[in-house]
């Protein structure tokens, strides 16, 4: 947790206090309708390629639609938080939370403000250097080792994307329009209650190939075991 303290201290003031002062408990966003324990798993893509490393309008937006997610969260409940890009690059030690909802000890008003300001500052530590962009983006690669962190039968779990959808890797090149990612041979989150991606297609500028990454997501999702899919290229 003390890594992800840092990188929220990192964060202009300016920016934490203009999301604390927005109205995020509002947002369609919040809650799930699960009243107990869930698990909630974000993952920030530092690829290049993501617009959200150095957009700072935009990385406030996704901030402002995950915080509601967690703020909203029952006891016992559980936020893990990742970054990734490169398959080594050691993308996923940047931005890193395990931590258990508790009302004394983690509330999740305050988790929900701790990963917010991660998230929002992503822009700022790019440019200062304090988070090294990455040249790949691994995102299926990633989901299959955070399937192995996640058990979709002990609670309900989101999965949630802060990026682009292009997966550049061994897996697949989706900036080809005529690549499709690999079927699961074994759904790797069964049971699991959603796959949201936040973002996708942002950079391409494309309404075609924001609808092709959407179908190749939902597709894939539903491969993967996800009950419910939700892509989203604005909002």
């Amino acid at each position: 947790m003390r890594s992800v303290i840092w990188m929220l201290l990192s964060v202009p003031a300016i920016l934490v206090a203009w999301w604390a002062s927005s109205a995020v408990a509002d947002q369609a966003a919040s809650g799930s309708g699960i009243s107990g324990p869930q698990t909630i798993l974000i993952g920030v893509d530092l690829s290049e390629s993501n617009p959200l490393t150095r957009d700072g309008t935009f990385a406030l937006r996704v901030a402002q639609r995950v915080a509601p997610m967690i703020s909203h969260l029952a006891p016992r409940s559980k936020v893990i938080l990742r970054s990734f890009g490169s398959y080594e690059g050691g993308s996923t030690a940047m931005l890193t939370l395990d931590i258990s909802i508790a009302p004394k000890t983690a509330r999740a008003e305050d988790i929900s403000r701790l990963v917010a300001g991660a998230i929002a500052g992503v822009p700022e530590m790019v440019k200062t250097g304090k988070v090294r962009p990455q040249a790949m983006t691994n995102i299926v690669p990633f989901l299959m080792n955070m399937s192995r962190v996640v058990d979709c039968r002990a609670m309900p779990t989101h999965v949630i994307l802060a990026t682009d959808g292009v997966e550049d890797s061994q897996i697949a090149n989706l900036k080809r329009r005529n690549t499709h990612l690999p079927v699961p041979a074994v759904p790797p989150f069964p049971g699991c209650t959603e796959l949201q991606i936040l973002g996708i297609g942002r950079g391409l500028n494309s309404p075609r190939d924001t609808e092709r990454l959407i179908d190749e997501w939902r597709n894939w999702s539903k491969s993967a075991g996800f009950r419910n899919f939700l892509a989203l290229n604005d909002w």
